[in-house]
């Protein structure tokens, strides 16, 4: 974190901290608590939505267990504030898994309405459990007595305050970390992701179970704010009210679920009070029109793009002095101000700012630093001394059948893969080269038939298992994690070599320090291998192709591997950037790596291929030399359509 983050923090905090002075007023101090559990609740549904990708429904549940656990401990056990908060965070993180090992099993509209349901379930338990929550009498309860002192609505503020800097510090760790490295890859590329070695189930269990259990700190604290809680707060409509704060305050940053926490508690209230309305429109009519302007001067956009949000802010604003009464149409307001930001900011007003931020930044502000020295390329990596199977092969493919339905991608193949070649695999479009990548890789679990690699039946095991055993892979269309560093991409690669636990990265303790320092030297030797050390620091989703294809390999290159298998690397390459790709696999080659090649460029598998094998329509029909396979009769006939006659 730079000198400049954390100078902006720590006014931030201070400024927080002396709010209670500057507006004393009870009401106003109740609002600025709820904000603040709100923004803790906040910080840990954007793991979920912001970074994994997943959309919840069920966090205003998963807060409601957090807040009855709380509230029935001290209802029912008397249980001091000091214990029962952490309670919560415990109970409600094990709700949090219980709600992810089925939900995650779906993906989309499905997981979403799991939650749903989960959300309903628990609003429903938690009315008719009247023997342990009072059912909808709901539950009564003081704040805490600290050494014989009542602890008052201002008091409280600093509580809360204190917990959601503690929550700040422990989520910016975390997410800073490894593990935030492999949830917002989970979030661009699930696949990817599971043949990097990191397991896309696992991982999104693990995110659901910490944002649950910050849902349950906020939840808890929450109880204790209000002093009676009931049923039919945790309702359907906060759900929609805390994805809509995630969304609008934006994504993947600390100070957007802040600032959604500020939106959704402070703008009912703004839209109660007609003065105050009128006068922050009015605010953002002026903001709206200064930008648009800007943006139609220096071509940022179009005087079209500009027309819709200007004219629908000048109505809202020109609305507050037409209207006496507000309170009959602020339900129709806040409705068209959240679709306004949802629509216009898809990134949410911290993606917004950012993004002019960062366009006007100086040069010497830079996002990452890549603080390692390069190693030279003998040292980037180290093939492991895998052995070979009785057979003399590394990897060994018997009988191969996968079937889709009715139809046979992959007939009764047999592949075998001598170590330390490269092994090309070519034929027509459709004859199931990269079904036979995916079945290799674990994305596919073949219908019949068995796969041997390093003396190990991997027949049917997850990506993310055949990954850790050795082998790598690249894509036929690039899947890259688009909006992280190109040295955060190689660094998702290196997630295996981590063995420190959550709490090491939450401490940074020096076995951390450790390990990120050398996964961060060994990321920038490998970018330095590829070539791309001038550009880790560009986001992946920035690089030219080719340079996108080169990023892959080294990602790829982070597992130390045994095998590395390529799917199409030249595909779409300029002939300068396929002679560097050639230059690159015989760079591989040297090291002792053994390569699958799938390829479309005959002057590529022919250059640099030691066998070769030729599928068509699912079935092996010829292998051998470059140089035999290209005279073979079948070869020819396969991909010209005709005899060798004819040709």
């Amino acid at each position: 974190m730079s000198w400049i983050n954390k100078i902006s923090i720590v006014l931030a905090i201070i400024v927080a901290a002396v709010l209670p002075t500057i507006w004393p007023n009870p009401y106003y101090v109740h609002l600025m608590v709820i904000i603040g559990i709100y923004a803790i609740l906040l910080l840990g549904l954007d793991i979920v939505v912001g970074y994994v990708g997943e959309v919840s429904l069920g966090h205003a549940a998963l807060f409601g267990i957090g807040s009855y656990t709380a509230g029935v401990l001290h209802f029912q056990l008397a249980v001091p504030f000091l214990l029962a908060v952490p309670a919560s965070i415990v109970v409600t993180a094990f709700f949090g898994a219980l709600l992810a090992l089925p939900a995650l099993r779906v993906n989309g509209p499905y997981l979403a309405m799991v939650t749903l349901a989960f959300g309903t379930i628990i609003q429903i338990l938690i009315n008719e459990m009247t023997f342990l929550t009072n059912g909808p009498l709901g539950l009564s309860i003081r704040k805490p007595i600290w050494f014989g002192h009542q602890i008052t609505g201002a008091d409280y503020y600093y509580i809360v305050l204190a917990a959601l800097v503690l929550t700040l510090f422990v989520v910016q760790r975390i997410l800073k970390s490894h593990i935030g490295r492999a949830f917002e890859a989970l979030h661009d590329s699930p696949i990817a992701t599971d043949c990097m070695g990191v397991s896309v189930y696992g991982y999104k269990v693990y995110a659901f179970v910490l944002s649950a259990g910050i849902a349950g700190l906020a939840g808890s604290l929450f109880t204790y704010s209000e002093e009676y809680i009931s049923p039919n707060t945790y309702n359907f409509e906060l759900t929609i009210l805390f994805l809509l704060a995630v969304i609008m305050g934006g994504r993947k940053t600390r100070i957007g679920p802040m600032l959604g926490a500020i939106i959704i508690v402070m703008l009912p209230n703004v839209l109660s009070d007609i003065e105050l309305f009128r006068t922050i429109s009015t605010g953002i009519a002026v903001f709206t029109v200064a930008y648009a302007v800007y943006a139609v001067t220096t071509r940022q956009g179009t005087v079209r793009q500009m027309l819709l949000p200007l004219l629908v802010t000048l109505v809202l604003a020109a609305s507050g002095y037409f209207m006496e009464n507000i309170t009959e149409h602020r339900l129709t307001i806040f409705g068209v101000m959240i679709l306004f930001v949802v629509y216009y900011l898809p990134n949410g007003i911290m993606g917004f700012l950012r993004r002019i931020v960062l366009k006007y930044r100086p040069q010497w502000i830079h996002r990452h630093e890549i603080v390692a020295e390069l190693g030279d390329d003998a040292h980037v990596w180290s093939v492991p001394d895998h052995p070979v199977n009785a057979s003399g092969y590394l990897l060994e493919a018997k009988n191969i059948l996968m079937q889709f339905g009715g139809l046979k991608a992959l007939n009764e193949v047999n592949l075998q893969i001598t170590k330390g070649t490269v092994h090309g695999l070519i034929g027509p479009n459709g004859s199931g080269k990269s079904t036979m990548m995916n079945v290799l890789t674990g994305i596919y679990k073949p219908t019949a038939g068995k796969i041997e690699f390093n003396r190990k039946n991997i027949t049917g095991a997850s990506p993310s298992s055949i990954a850790a055993a050795g082998i790598a892979r690249t894509f036929q269309n690039v899947q890259l994690f688009g909006e992280m560093t190109a040295i955060e991409n190689v660094l998702v690669g290196l997630h295996h070599t981590y063995r420190h636990s959550l709490l090491d990265a939450v401490f940074h303790t020096p076995r951390c320090r450790k390990e990120k320092n050398a996964a961060r030297l060994r990321a920038a030797s490998l970018l330095h291998f590829v070539g791309l050390s001038d550009l880790a620091n560009e986001e992946a989703r920035n690089l030219p192709y080719g340079k996108q294809r080169l990023l892959e390999i080294a990602r790829a290159l982070a597992l130390n591997p045994s095998l590395l298998l390529l799917d199409e690397p030249a595909a779409g390459l300029t002939a300068p950037d396929i002679k560097e790709l050639i230059a690159m696999i015989n760079k591989i080659r040297e090291h002792g790596l053994t390569v699958i090649l799938i390829e479309h460029h005959m002057d590529v598998v022919m250059s640099i291929c030691d066998t070769v094998t030729v599928l068509d329509f699912g079935q092996k029909i010829a292998e051998g030399t470059a140089a035999e396979v290209q005279s073979d009769e079948k070869v020819i006939e396969a991909y010209l359509g005709g005899s060798v006659e004819a040709a």
